[in-house]
């Protein structure tokens, strides 16, 4: 599908998962082409990226890779399509993240403490999509950082950082056709999962004001990772902002009473899935539920409107 001159996109599904599908960019040029993330690490995107590119005549002898943020529904497939030729343009933070030792491990830790029961925990680890379809290897990264241009044909591209939905998240941004290359940072019919990443980090504080900076753009185009493109950039910016102010809130007041951890506080909120009661949830919304629902907390902690303790081995937050 054609969007602009010479810019098109390949959709690329994602079966059995809420987000349904990926948006692939593809920028071409005589000279060098730009693909602007990926697909999973599975056969059936294999086949759709590579049906797509086919169409589009790509050489990719003579392309490179633009990869917005580390979750394996945009880097799963780059270790596959890049050639030795291809540079593959990446955030610093989000790279760090892929390189930890027992990663995993530690994420399996961090859910733990934040009240996962141990019986369901091992299995959700094991489903997460990021370990079942991530990328083969790591190719060679290209470093970039804000302000880092890239010129493919008529378009460049600027980089800009937007940490929140993964430390590193990256936009690309055409200035002179006010058009945003936006990843998971902005959705436009899906609100993206902001989940905590670490005891420390201040993740919703972090998006916010990603969104905040981003608000200062002048966008005409949104091109996200999922779903339809949109115009009304800074309205929907406006709807998300007012989403997780209203999440904070129902956080507030359901530890209003007494003191729970993140996965007991996940199980009170309100959440646009089809299920009756919190025990009919599939395990990895559960587990996406809770990291979003931690985040939120850690947000009102930073914000002093709660505290933090350890209790028998679990985090539990209560209103100061």
């Amino acid at each position: 599908m054609e969007i602009c001159p010479n810019l098109h996109r390949i959709e690329v599904p994602l079966p059995k998962n809420p987000l349904k599908s990926i948006n692939s960019y593809v920028i071409r040029d005589p000279e060098r082409n730009l693909v602007v993330d990926t697909g999973m690490n599975r056969e059936v995107c294999i086949t759709a990226l590579q049906s797509g590119l086919d169409e589009l005549d790509v050489d990719l002898n003579a392309t490179d890779f633009f990869i917005t943020h580390l979750h394996a529904d945009h880097f799963g497939l780059v270790s596959d399509f890049a050639t030795d030729g291809s540079k593959v343009y990446f955030n610093q933070p989000d790279a760090d993240i892929m390189s930890m030792n027992r990663l995993w491990e530690y994420m399996g830790d961090f859910a733990r403490m934040n009240g996962f029961p141990l019986e369901e925990l091992m299995e959700a680890m094991q489903k997460h999509p990021g370990h079942k379809y991530s990328a083969r290897k790591i190719p060679e990264l290209t470093i970039l950082k804000e302000g880092d241009t890239i010129s493919v044909g008529d378009y460049s591209f600027e980089c800009v950082e937007t940490p929140g939905h993964t430390p590193g998240h990256m936009c690309l941004y055409e200035r002179e056709k006010k058009m945003l290359l936006s990843g998971d940072h902005i959705l436009g019919d899906i609100t993206p999962n902001i989940s905590q990443w670490g005891p420390d980090d201040q993740t919703l504080g972090q998006y916010l004001a990603s969104l905040e900076k981003v608000y200062e753009y002048d966008v005409e185009l949104v091109l996200p990772g999922h779903r339809s493109a949109f115009e009304d950039c800074k309205g929907r910016i406006r709807e998300l902002i007012d989403h997780h102010h209203v999440r904070a809130d129902e956080v507030l007041a359901i530890i209003e009473n007494d003191g729970q951890d993140a996965y007991q506080i996940a199980s009170q909120m309100t959440w646009d899935i089809d299920c009756d009661t919190w025990g009919d949830f599939p395990l990895m919304q559960k587990w996406f539920a809770t990291g979003e629902a931690l985040a939120h907390l850690k947000y009102l902690e930073h914000k002093g409107a709660i505290q933090a303790e350890v209790q028998d081995d679990r985090v539990i937050f209560s209103p100061k």
